[in-house]
Order: C-alpha cells, then sequence, then structure tokens
C-alpha cells in the first residue's frame, strides 16, 4: 500500500521526525504502575514503533482512519492484534484493557485536542498519564498558570486532577504536511485528589459559565447559577475575574454556590 495521505478533516499531520517520536515515547514514564499505553492516531507509526521498542509495556493503538489501519496492518503485522479501528471520543475506554488503568499517548489532532482532554477527565480514574502533542498554543494553556492570560476552562479543569508540565515544543518542519502553527509536548500525571465537595459535572459548568463572560467579574457572571440555588459567592471572590482562580479556589467557589449558606 502506498503512503497514507493526511485527511484535512482528520485534522492529520503525520510526525516524521524519529528523535522527537523517540523523546516523546521516552516522556511516558508509568505513573500510577501502569504498564498499559493507549496511542490516539498512529497514523503511520513512528510513535508506535518508539513505543512498542520498550518491552515492558502493553501497547495498544486506536485509529479511525481506515487507510492509516491498512497501511499500519500491512507494515506492522505483529502489532494487528492491538490495533482498534473506532473512534476514540466514542468508544467504551473501560474495555480497552479490561478495567485496568492505562496512560494516553499520541500526536493528537488538532482539531479534537480539547475533546481528549474532556474524555481524558472524565475518565481520569482509568488514566493516571498521558503524554500528548498538540498545537503549542493549547499545550501552553493546559500547563499555565492562574494569572496567565491564557489560563482557561481546560486549565482548571485538567489541573484540578493532574499534575501539568509543558515538555518541549517541536517546529512545523516535523510534520507532513506541516501544520501552520507549533506543536507542544506535555505530561499530565493524576495528582491525589479523590473526590470533590460537589459532582463533578457541576464544577465543570461552574468553570465554563466563569469563562464565557471572562471579562466579567464574577458576581456577574456567575448571577444566574448563584440565583438558581439561592446562594451567595464568599465575598473575596466577587470582584474577581476568573483568570485568577486556582482550580482549588474554583472548587471552593462551586461548593459556596451549591450549599445553602445556612448550611455551611
Amino acid at each position: 500500500m502506498e503512503k497514507v495521505r493526511a485527511k484535512k478533516h482528520l485534522g492529520q499531520h503525520f510526525l516524521t521526525e524519529v528523535g522527537i517520536a523517540e523523546k516523546l515515547a521516552a516522556a511516558v514514564s508509568g505513573h500510577g504502575g501502569t504498564t498499559n499505553v493507549l496511542e490516539i492516531g498512529p497514523g503511520t507509526g513512528i510513535l508506535t514503533r518508539a513505543l512498542a521498542a520498550d518491552p515492558g509495556r502493553k501497547l495498544k493503538m486506536v485509529e479511525i482512519d481506515s487507510d492509516s489501519v491498512r497501511y499500519l496492518n500491512e507494515r506492522h503485522p505483529e502489532l494487528a492484534e492491538s490495533l482498534i479501528e473506532a473512534d476514540f471520543l466514542k468508544m467504551p475506554l473501560e474495555t480497552i484493557f479490561s478495567g485496568q488503568p492505562f496512560a494516553l499517548a499520541g500526536n493528537f489532532p488538532y482539531n479534537i485536542s480539547s475533546q481528549i482532554l474532556f474524555r481524558l477527565v472524565d475518565h481520569r480514574n482509568l488514566i493516571p498519564e498521558c503524554v500528548g502533542m498538540f498545537q503549542r498554543e493549547v499545550a501552553q494553556r493546559i500547563a499555565s498558570p492562574p494569572g496567565s492570560k491564557v489560563y482557561g476552562i481546560l486549565s482548571v479543569l485538567v489541573q484540578t486532577f493532574y499534575h501539568t508540565d509543558y515538555l518541549f515544543t517541536v517546529s512545523e518542519g516535523c510534520f507532513s504536511p506541516p501544520p501552520k502553527v507549533k506543536s507542544g509536548v506535555i505530561r499530565l500525571e493524576r495528582n491525589d485528589r479523590d473526590g470533590l465537595p460537589v459532582p463533578y459535572p457541576f464544577l465543570k459548568t461552574v468553570v465554563k459559565t466563569a469563562f464565557g463572560q471572562r471579562r466579567k467579574t464574577l458576581r456577574n457572571s456567575l448571577a444566574p447559577l448563584v440565583g438558581q440555588y439561592g446562594t451567595s459567592l464568599p465575598e473575596k471572590y466577587t470582584g474577581l475575574r476568573p483568570e485568577v482562580l486556582s482550580p482549588e479556589a474554583f472548587i471552593e467557589l462551586a461548593a459556596a454556590i451549591r450549599t445553602p449558606e445556612s448550611s455551611r
């Protein structure tokens, strides 16, 4: 089979530099004690080969592009049983390694990278680690601290459950076809947070509502939620804008909105 052509609608930019693939693969540390690794979007297999070079790993790959699946099966028949043709955003993740935890890795398609991260957080107790290549601006946003201009929804929700580390930048020329922007590799490692004082979907709603009007103070942007629950915001937060709040502060804020004053 001829080399796979990148498809724009799938956001494909195939990595071509072996050294970058090896560097990304080496960054998968096995945090949480897991040796299972799921690669999203193996494409032409350059990262797959780097990941598979470690005999201590149990590697599986999920690929939505049927052309890539055929190419990988022809070029790497030894990995055929580990290759799943499916959509990562829709497949049941609990079945991949029979319910065992696994690390995520990949050169993630730009057009679904945020959705991958939201799914990661939804399955945070199944995925203790993620090492991924993103559009550089997205990678920087995920790892940015409170107070940064790029700190936002993804920053808060990911950092609520994961330690974040921006590892390195990758130039446009390391891909085929080359993207119009640089890429960034980050590592996420699950922290020790076991639970929240509010359901996670409610925290997500608070964060999204606050950043939906990020130029407004929290008093104004969160007024509809506060009115719905008949509660009030802690005074220390009312005049602030969302980008200055840490994940811990957002958790406190969500609990205050959801809990009547009399029961605090």
